[in-house]
């Protein structure tokens, strides 16, 4: 069954509404949700600490984020990727501590107020559609939200890589086994070639999504969108040919096709316009000429209307009273 733009813009302006009256619910489902995600993904991958890696628990501390600004969910999944490091070795654990150091100071010198990056990035690496990060934040966020996309990446590839590793680095300890597990650690971060590759072209990724959505060029975050997906894909499958990484083309390009689809569903809630009634306006004042481009949002008018009927008596009754509050230049609603 077809459904018309119309249609879809009419369930927007609902949603829309939806929310400006509910918000106040709304927003804690969603770090509710968020929260959730982050930390069962958490217990799945690297739940080494039985004793905080249930389900029950999650929920508990995912209830408790809902309240906290999205912040609190950062530092609580901190915590539990500490105790889970710590489980398996204090070296990863020292490691992993001082990485978190490393993010925080970077976290809150430049991107204070992308706490989602940080938590979403890693959790679309786990569903492998990693690629919707960079094109979604270049459309909705400024250009130094990169810092929380570089550290949700490199949170990603370091937890990845752990558990990987997660035989050596939990061995049992021997003479030199200690400095051996912080090299092992370490190499997760400092030799990790694909990890370089991916920060790169993601960065880049958001770079180009972010400057040409800015451009006044008609259907601008249509051409960032297409743009950011194609370098990506392109750049992650030439990228793994020249590192010697086989088998990944395919859930590449799936996970491109599903973040390109992810994107455009942004792009109709956050900006979709009609093209087709764009203006170019012209003014001036004292010292300068104004050339504006006036572009409106695609919305449709409200369905819902509220409709009067009159008796045959009542509207003659209506309109007498009318044309004698016409006469007589006064409000009709004083003859009520």
């Amino acid at each position: 069954m077809e459904i018309s733009m119309t249609t879809l813009l009419e369930l927007k302006e609902k949603l829309t509404r939806f929310y400006g009256k509910y918000d106040i619910y709304i927003t804690p489902v969603i770090k509710f949700t968020v929260a959730l995600t982050a930390f069962l993904l958490i217990n799945h991958n690297i739940g080494y600490m039985e004793k905080i890696s249930s389900t029950p628990i999650a929920l508990i501390l995912a209830l408790i984020c809902s309240i906290l600004p999205v912040g609190g969910a950062v530092f609580i999944g901190s915590v539990l990727i500490l105790l889970d490091m710590y489980a398996l070795s204090l070296e990863v654990c020292i490691v992993a501590l001082i990485l978190f150091i490393l993010m925080y100071i970077l976290y809150f010198r430049f991107s204070p107020k992308n706490e989602y990056g940080v938590l979403l990035t890693p959790i679309c690496f786990g569903l492998n559609i990693p690629f919707v990060m960079p094109v979604g934040m270049g459309l909705l966020r400024e250009l130094y939200s990169m810092f929380s996309l570089v550290c949700g990446i490199v949170l990603y590839f370091f937890l990845n890589g752990v558990k990987q590793n997660e035989t050596t680095l939990g061995g049992v300890d021997e003479k030199d086994a200690a400095t051996s597990k912080i090299v092992v650690a370490l190499n997760q971060l400092l030799g990790n070639r694909e990890m370089y590759l991916v920060l790169a072209i993601m960065v880049v990724t958001l770079v180009i999504v972010y400057i040409i959505r800015k451009m006044s060029i008609e259907h601008a975050w249509a051409v960032a969108i297409i743009f950011g997906i194609l370098f990506e894909a392109v750049g992650m499958i030439a990228g793994d040919m020249v590192l010697g990484i086989s088998g990944k083309t395919i859930t590449i390009l799936v996970g491109s096709i599903i973040s390109c689809v992810i994107a455009f569903v942004i792009q109709f809630l956050f900006f979709n316009l009609d093209y087709s009634r764009t203006e170019r306006l012209q003014f001036e004042d004292d010292e300068y000429y104004y050339y504006v481009k006036a572009v409106p949002k695609a919305i449709v008018a409200g369905t819902d209307k509220k409709v009067t009927r009159f008796s045959g008596k009542e509207e003659q009754d209506r309109m007498t009273k009318k044309r004698f509050a016409e006469e007589m230049e006064i409000d009709e609603d004083l003859l009520d």
